[in-house]
């Protein structure tokens, strides 16, 4: 999972820019929790979908031998803890 989330951050621009594409999303509270140094809230299948959009899904499943649902359902359990770790000031690094 972890070339996964590489991939999703390469194809977001970092980051900011998987923060900034939930935040555009609606999802701002949420994204925010992962930063920050409280409680990380939760994301469903779903979101994670509408947020990163089938066709990197498709392209990021077909990488790693998920299906898409399979997919979207690891990174809804693995994405905010990977915010998390990736901001352990509870900041985004600079770019």
């Amino acid at each position: 999972m972890v070339s996964v989330i590489s991939g999703i951050l390469e194809r977001q621009g970092g980051l900011a820019g998987v923060v900034s594409q939930f935040e555009n999303r609606g999802l701002g509270p949420t994204v925010r929790s992962w930063v920050g140094t409280g409680a990380n809230q939760p994301i469903t299948a779903e979101q994670v979908q509408h947020v990163l959009g089938a066709d990197l899904l498709q392209q990021l499943a077909a990488k790693s031998g998920h299906s898409v649902p399979d997919l979207a359902q690891k990174l809804a359990q693995i994405l905010p803890q990977a915010v998390d770790q990736m901001t352990p000031q509870g900041v985004l690094p600079r770019s």
